[in-house]
């Protein structure tokens, strides 16, 4: 196998590993953007669209963990730890989206007499870690959103493509190129201003990288934290032959996560080596190669026994205070939630995986802002006054990997009460104008019609006539689809707004 991998014929076997290596990652991004983009109302693909989440380990191991449910689908994660049982944190580096993403995001390399960031930084990914598992063993997932899938997902659904939505809109490109980028690669979702949030933790991981080539993932992935505790017994590991090291340092110069120590001969820490092979390609006297050992190998930047109970007591007393904090001050939810959810569900299941949000032919879900969320950060809520809940689509269960949001039947959708309308008088137009309008009771799709008008006088500040129909919500009709609130034709605040079921 380790012949197989990195055998002893020099340069030209490293650079077809290597090319090997850029064309798995070339594929694996690309099959994340295709599954991406395909998550959309009626489309069908060859692979789950939810595929790299269902690998992802870390979301399956605190979904299960918070839910106290075994979760069939995301169990595939098993695969992600086998492989690096196999081949050390090769998913880092071979299949990771967000990895190859900063792979190809410029860096500054090390000189030899450069002195690197401490080890002891190394430990953050393993407190976020210790962190987000904590937090999920008292049911919540309140920081599942550092997983690397998520964040490249969301900021990329979120963000990215509803801006080059808005962008177009309002460019004067040709009508074909424009229909083409919308029945391909976007659809008519809105752009919500909160959502650069989003955007902006992103480019954060984007700027790190200017630091230290993979910033995020030496020192911040709870993802890479996770892979690195299970790679410390991989079978393939890097070996150095003393006989042929000429101390010449390039490989640790190299090595995109600093994983090779020139203090310890050279050898590589196991738990941050991503097989990425460029240290083998380097080294001139092919003194490098992967090979098959159950040992153990030297643990350069492990913590010792202190510090390890030192990263656990710091991990639990910091889930506590996530967990409480919430509670403090603690009021009805004022949001709307997606039918079939609920805010337990929501608490325990939700991955933040934006998939729902994505898959919303309307983009009426969206992310809980951090303002006002508290434990309930990019948990998808309703904007109604944005988009409304098509009264025809049930695709947000039908594609959430974890159940929070419950694969409701179409029928059973139709019928589910998610919020009611609640007219304010005092800038709906027939109520204070007297003016007649119409638009909530003619926009509403529910076929009983849950708003109805009754004949009264106009009596607001524009002198209304007799006669003039002023709206109604029949409560035990409404759903709370929002298609109401967002036709409204009042400027700035909508005159009638969906309110939670409870607060109505």
């Amino acid at each position: 196998m380790a012949e197989a991998l990195i055998n002893h014929k020099g340069e030209k076997s490293s650079a077809k590993w290597r090319y090997f290596r850029r064309t798995v990652q070339v594929l694996a991004l690309l099959i994340f953007l295709y599954l991406l983009l395909a998550t959309r109302q009626n489309s069908t693909t060859w692979l789950p669209h939810d595929l790299f989440f269902r690998l992802d380990p870390l979301t399956g191991i605190t979904a299960m963990l918070a839910s106290h449910t075994w979760m069939a689908p995301l169990a595939l994660g098993i695969i992600t730890l086998l492989l690096t049982l196999a081949v050390s944190r090769a998913w880092c580096g071979w299949l990771c989206p967000l990895g190859t993403i900063l792979d190809w995001t410029p860096s500054r390399r090390l000189r030899k007499d450069k002195i690197d960031i401490p080890s002891f930084w190394r430990h953050g990914k393993y407190l976020l870690l210790a962190v987000i598992v904590f937090t999920a063993m008292l049911g919540s997932l309140t920081l599942i959103f550092l997983d690397p899938i998520t964040l490249l997902f969301r900021a990329i659904a979120s963000f990215i493509l509803p801006g080059l939505s808005a962008l177009l809109a309002n460019t004067g490109i040709p009508d074909w190129l424009n229909n083409l980028l919308r029945g391909a690669v976007i659809n008519d979702q809105p752009f919500w201003g909160p959502n650069v949030a989003i955007a902006l933790f992103f480019a954060v991981v984007l700027v790190l990288n200017a630091i230290r080539a993979r910033f995020w993932c030496r020192y911040l992935c709870p993802l890479g934290g996770l892979l690195g505790l299970i790679g410390k017994i991989t079978w393939l590991r890097h070996y150095v032959d003393e006989h042929k090291c000429i101390s010449c340092r390039r490989c640790a110069i190299a090595c995109p996560t600093a994983a090779i120590d020139p203090a310890q001969k050279f050898a590589a820490n196991i738990a941050e080596c991503i097989t990425c092979l460029k240290c083998a390609e380097v080294c001139p006297t092919q003194a490098i190669s992967f090979r098959n050992n159950w040992k153990l190998a030297p643990q350069h930047h492990d913590p010792s026994r202190r510090r390890f109970l030192v990263t656990a007591s710091l991990a639990a007393i910091a889930a506590a205070v996530l967990k409480i904090a919430p509670l403090i001050g603690e009021r009805i939810s004022s949001f709307i939630r997606p039918p079939g959810s609920s805010e337990s569900s929501l608490q325990t299941k939700c991955i933040r995986c934006g998939e729902c949000a994505r898959v919303c032919p309307t983009g009426v879900i969206q992310p809980a802002a951090p303002s006002g969320a508290k434990g309930k950060l990019w948990t998808p809520q309703l904007e109604t006054r944005l988009a409304y809940c098509d009264f025809s689509c049930n695709s947000c269960g039908q594609v959430c990997p974890t159940g929070a949001i419950a694969p409701l039947a179409l029928e059973d959708k139709r019928k589910t009460v998610i919020g009611i309308a609640k007219i304010d008088r005092t800038r709906c137009i027939p109520w204070n104008e007297g003016t007649p309008c119409g638009v909530c009771e003619e926009m509403c799709p529910v076929p009983q019609k849950a708003i109805a008008f009754n004949e009264g006088g106009g009596q607001g500040r524009g002198g209304g006539r007799n006669g003039v129909q002023r709206p109604h919500v029949l409560a035990e009709l409404c759903i709370g689809c929002g298609i109401c609130e967002t036709y409204c034709p009042v400027p700035g605040e909508s005159a009638i707004r969906v309110l939670p079921a409870p607060e109505a």
